[in-house]
């Protein structure tokens, strides 16, 4: 993955998914005639090769659904640009490239039609294409689908309802396979499961992505998932991307205070070395998208901020082999 605080190369002809300082802001109404700017994603930039898996990881509220929404364009970016294999998608058409970028939503309960069977959820993208001239041939790509996925063919003609939390997320992982993509966002599909459930998905996922050559961005606010599937990983608050390297990379020597305290936080198996950990905690909340803290996001909670901090916004530079930080105390 090649990365840079302003554009990204996309030299490489693997390269699959490419975004240049992509911004999405949403209008708020302050007062009768006054508005002011959400800035939930702000020149975040990042590129993806083909088969792998970009983590995007922060607490919530920092802007990482909104990323991948824009990314695909169910919400319309601000400003900065989209490349798919080195096509710009902003001003196309996006039932062009329906078909290669699909999602996987986060809420398997709020995301599947309850009026809709199983046969007809997976099978509406293969309708609105028409990719199959009759019955018989959709019904064996849906039941094809099904098994791929975990299902038992004996639910072809089931409602939603009828499912648990995990067997609905594997219909809609199903349906975002259907039209035969090649890279999906993944927004948090394990955070509304059981943990015995979780784990499954998480693997099938990685089986997917094995068979099927896919390219996932996966969001998450669960670092120990986020760590077992990506390769690389991105680490987002406020709105930016303060940090970004590949995985082991990343977990072994976080370089942002941000990520340094969310690292601390995760929970260890073992007592012993719980005990002998030193917990980083993070004090304060998380300041208002729509009065921002002037220079660095997060120096209102670091305890490396001084004067420097707070004139100026520090850019996401490489420190080597790729490891991308944006603070000015590195």
């Amino acid at each position: 993955m090649t990365v840079s605080n302003q554009t990204t190369s996309g030299a490489g002809k693997d390269i699959l998914l490419e975004v240049r300082g992509l911004k999405k802001y949403f209008q708020v109404k302050t007062g009768l005639f006054k508005s002011v700017d959400l800035k939930a994603v702000d020149d975040v930039s990042f590129s993806i090769r083909k088969g792998e898996t970009l983590g995007i990881v922060g607490e919530s509220g920092c802007g990482k659904t909104t990323l991948g929404r824009t990314i695909l364009r169910l919400e319309e970016p601000t400003g900065g640009d989209i490349l798919y294999a080195g096509e710009s998608i902003l001003h196309r058409d996006m039932n062009e490239f329906r078909d290669k970028m699909q999602i996987v939503f986060q809420d398997p309960y709020a995301s599947l039609d309850p009026r809709k069977t199983v046969s007809d959820i997976i099978g509406e993208a293969m309708d609105i294409r028409k990719m199959y001239p009759n019955k018989a041939e959709r019904r064996d790509r849906i039941l094809e689908l099904m098994e791929l996925v975990g299902l038992n063919q004996q639910f072809y003609n089931r409602f939603p309802h009828e499912f648990s939390g995990g067997q609905r997320q594997r219909i809609g992982i199903a349906r975002s396979l259907a039209a035969g993509p090649s890279f999906i966002v993944c927004d948090e599909p394990v955070s509304a499961l059981d943990v015995s459930i979780q784990a499954q998905i998480i693997n099938m996922l990685e089986d997917l992505q094995k068979e099927k050559q896919l390219t996932y961005l996966f969001i998450a606010h669960d670092l120990a998932v986020v760590k077992h599937i990506s390769r690389h990983v991105g680490v987002m608050y406020l709105g930016h991307m303060v940090e970004l390297a590949e995985s082991y990379e990343l977990y072994k020597n976080p370089l942002h205070p941000y990520t340094q305290m969310l690292l601390s936080s995760i929970p260890v198996a073992n007592p012993d070395l719980s005990r002998s950990r030193k917990r980083i905690r993070l004090t304060g909340e998380i300041p208002s998208p729509l009065s921002p803290p002037s220079g660095c996001p997060f120096r209102n909670r670091c305890p490396k901020a001084d004067g420097k901090c707070a004139e100026c916004l520090p850019s996401l530079e490489d420190t080597g082999s790729g490891h991308l930080a944006a603070c000015h105390h590195l």
